[in-house]
């Protein structure tokens, strides 16, 4: 889990972009299951498919999955979530795919620090100690608020999370 963790670290010092459809970092960027797909397949975890959508078909079907309906920071539901799970979100852009999931991005843990949750992946403007941040990176890892949107726009609902089988079993 460590070795994975370094490689994604790794990748967000290497200026990259996001780039909607790209897995492959010598291209200047990638997209958030791109990126997941990438830095799974170089430590050894060759089943993992490509999109966010399926890469959660395969966790679930794996019962690997940890649902998230509680919208607390210190929620019971959170209690199992490690370093190096993947993390779930449904509407963070409109899409027809069934299940609907539309981001994935790798859990860091927390920051010495500050005590507050970490994630890394490739993302268009999530933030990090409060400044947007774009491309692939280290953001911040909160519960989004069902009450911020009512004027009906899109919004990100953070579903759950899993355990990568095969490194934590």
């Amino acid at each position: 889990m460590q070795k994975l963790l370094v490689s994604a670290l790794d990748l967000t010092t290497r200026d990259l972009a996001y780039k909607y459809g790209s897995d492959d970092p010598e291209s200047g960027g990638m997209d958030c299951s791109g990126f997941v797909y990438f830095v799974l397949r170089k430590n050894g975890v060759t089943d993992v498919p490509r999109d966010s959508s399926q890469q959660f078909v395969w966790l679930r079907r794996a019962g690997k999955f940890e649902p998230v309906i509680s919208r607390k920071e210190n929620s019971f539901e959170l209690e199992n979530l490690k370093p190096g799970d993947l993390l779930f979100w449904t509407g963070t852009y409109a899409i027809d795919r069934d299940p609907p999931i539309t981001h994935a991005m790798i859990y860091l843990g927390r920051e010495k620090k500050t005590g507050e949750r970490v994630m890394v992946g490739a993302s268009d403007g999530r933030v990090y100690q409060g400044e947007s941040r774009y491309g692939v990176s280290v953001f911040d890892f909160r519960l989004p608020r069902p009450d911020k949107n009512p004027d009906g726009k899109l919004q990100p609902n953070f579903v759950g999370y899993a355990h990568i089988p095969g490194l934590r079993d």
